[in-house]
């Protein structure tokens, strides 16, 4: 049995893991990018959606449950169904990882087909007109999947088969280390991918496109792959939290939660700085879970409902960052320039003399006097 006073951390970090793995696809477009998706619901929505709508069907048909893949009567039969699935995850732990797997890479396959829709469906638009687009398009397939009944239920919403039910009592333990290890693991890629040629390209086009352009680079080309692959990973965070919760109701995958915390998040620990982005994620997360623990003790000395407590300080906690602190806790660092000692080790002498390349250290030199002409 878990100890009560441990509940709440494993809840803060099983709540925290997902929003790192969204904040820092919102990173990649946006303090790298220079993207203004204000659509992020869109990408963790569709996610949260292939969660509750493929594992159960699947599960079910493979079972010969009888449900499969009816339009209607999963839905009506839901709990059923889910209960007799958990009954052989209960005792099947490679089904239900199998499961798990092939859900996510659906989710990260649909969500980066996704944005490769909208982006080339908004390509044209300026940026300002780009973030009210994407907005209008989350909430279009938010209205979707809370009318649409055979999606994910509509507005009862549907119950998920759980994978990590082999772990009985400790179930709250294992899918919390999992959704840790997954945030790590993107963590590791997103770091990796913008210290590569594609994130100084991603900087590049941000700060100054028309440079970018004039150095024969295709900006569009540049901006879809970083929208694309943000939308994949968004979208398997939306997957990662659904199996958190074990249920998908379309009306909790709103703007507010999954578009306007995410960005409060990215601007309070550092656009452009990963690090920034996962210490601002865990600060708002925490502060958020403290109050929301604590509000109700503080509701006779409060003129207002507590229920809007947590919306109105991190409200204000926001003015306040982009007043006095718009670059976040840690702010964007530099890019680091080759050195004249790690340029010589790629243009000479030695490297130089085996090309057949006549260079010296006083031309190196020369060379960045000039700024770099001659280089080549």
């Amino acid at each position: 049995m878990i100890p009560p006073e441990y509940l709440f951390l494993l809840d803060l970090a099983g709540t925290f893991a997902p929003y790192i793995i969204i904040t820092l696809s919102l990173n990649l477009e946006y303090g790298y990018g220079g993207i203004p998706n204000f659509g992020k619901a869109l990408a963790v929505a569709c996610g949260a959606f292939v969660a509750g709508f493929f594992p159960g069907r699947l599960a079910a048909e493979l079972l010969n449950l009888g449900a499969g893949f009816d339009p209607m009567r999963y839905i009506r039969e839901n709990s059923i169904v889910v209960t007799e699935i958990n009954r052989v995850l209960a005792s099947d732990a490679l089904f239900g990882a199998g499961l798990l797997t092939l859900t996510l890479i659906l989710a990260i396959v649909i969500g980066a087909l996704l944005g490769l829709l909208v982006f080339y469906s908004f390509v044209k638009l300026r940026a300002e007109f780009l973030a009210m687009v994407l907005l209008a398009a989350a909430e279009v397939l938010l209205l979707i999947g809370y009318n649409y009944p055979p999606l994910v239920g509509g507005t009862l919403g549907v119950s998920l088969p759980d994978p990590f039910i082999w772990a009985g009592e400790y179930r709250f333990v294992a899918v919390t280390i999992f959704l840790l290890i997954m945030a790590v693991a993107v963590f590791l890629y997103v770091h990796k991918l913008m210290k590569s040629p594609l994130g100084r390209l991603l900087k590049a086009v941000r700060d100054d496109e028309n440079a970018a352009l004039a150095f024969g680079k295709d900006v569009t080309k540049i901006r879809m792959k970083a929208f694309v692959t943000s939308s994949a990973i968004a979208s398997l965070g939306g997957a990662l939290y659904a199996f958190y919760t074990g249920s998908v109701i379309a009306i909790a995958y709103n703007r507010v939660s999954w578009t306007f915390w995410p960005w409060v998040m990215v601007i309070l620990g550092g656009a452009a700085n990963n690090v920034g982005v996962v210490l601002g994620t865990f600060t708002f997360v925490a502060v958020r879970k403290l109050i929301i623990r604590y509000k109700y003790q503080l509701s006779p000395f409060l003129p207002f409902d507590v229920v809007w407590l947590d919306m109105l300080l991190l409200g204000i906690a926001l003015l306040f960052i982009l007043l006095y602190r718009p670059e976040g806790l840690i702010p964007e660092k530099p890019v680091r320039t080759l050195s004249l000692e790690k340029l010589m080790k790629y243009v000479g002498p030695k490297p130089a003399r085996k090309a057949g390349i006549p260079i010296s250290v006083e031309r190196v030199k020369s060379i960045l006097k000039k700024g770099g002409r001659g280089l080549s």
